[in-house]
C-alpha cells in the first residue's frame, strides 16, 4: 500500500502555507502604518482552511466548457481570500492600520504558525521510525 503524503500530513501542510501567507500580509499592514490610504488587509484563516480541505480554489472560478483550463489543486492555496480589515477609528489620512492589533494578530499568528511546524516534524519523525523499522 503506497504512502499519500496528503493523507499523512494532513491539514498541517496547508496550514503553514496560510499562515505564511497571512504573515507576509500583516507585515506589509505594519510596515505601512504611516501610508496615507494603505487599507490594512487580512486572511480569514478559518476559511482559507475550510476551503483547502474541500479544494475549492479562493475565487471560486468553476470550468464550464471543456476548453476551459482547470486549475490545479495547489493553486487555489497561493492566494488565499484577502480581505480588508474595518478600521476600529477612522484616521485623516485614510489609513486603515491600527499598530497594535496588527502587532497582535502577527504575534498570535506566529504561534500558531510554530505549532502547525511542529505537527508536521512530528508527523516527519513517525514517518522516519516506520521507515527504520523501530
Amino acid at each position: 500500500m503506497p504512502i499519500n503524503f496528503d493523507s499523512v500530513l494532513g491539514i498541517h501542510q496547508d496550514a503553514v502555507r496560510i499562515r505564511s501567507q497571512r504573515a507576509e500580509l500583516l507585515a506589509s499592514n505594519m510596515a505601512n502604518t504611516d501610508t496615507p490610504n494603505f487599507k490594512a488587509r487580512d486572511i480569514d484563516f478559518a476559511t482559507a482552511m475550510k476551503m483547502a480541505a474541500s479544494g475549492q480554489n479562493s475565487a471560486g472560478i468553476k470550468t464550464t466548457h471543456s476548453n476551459h483550463i482547470s486549475m490545479s489543486s495547489s493553486d487555489h492555496l497561493n492566494s488565499p481570500a484577502i480581505q480588508y480589515r474595518t478600521a476600529m477609528q477612522d484616521s485623516l489620512d485614510g489609513n486603515t492600520v491600527d499598530e497594535q492589533i496588527e502587532q497582535a494578530q502577527f504575534m498570535q499568528n506566529a504561534v500558531q504558525y510554530q505549532a502547525s511546524l511542529n505537527f508536521l516534524s512530528g508527523k516527519f519523525k513517525g514517518i522516519l521510525t516506520a521507515l527504520k523499522g523501530e
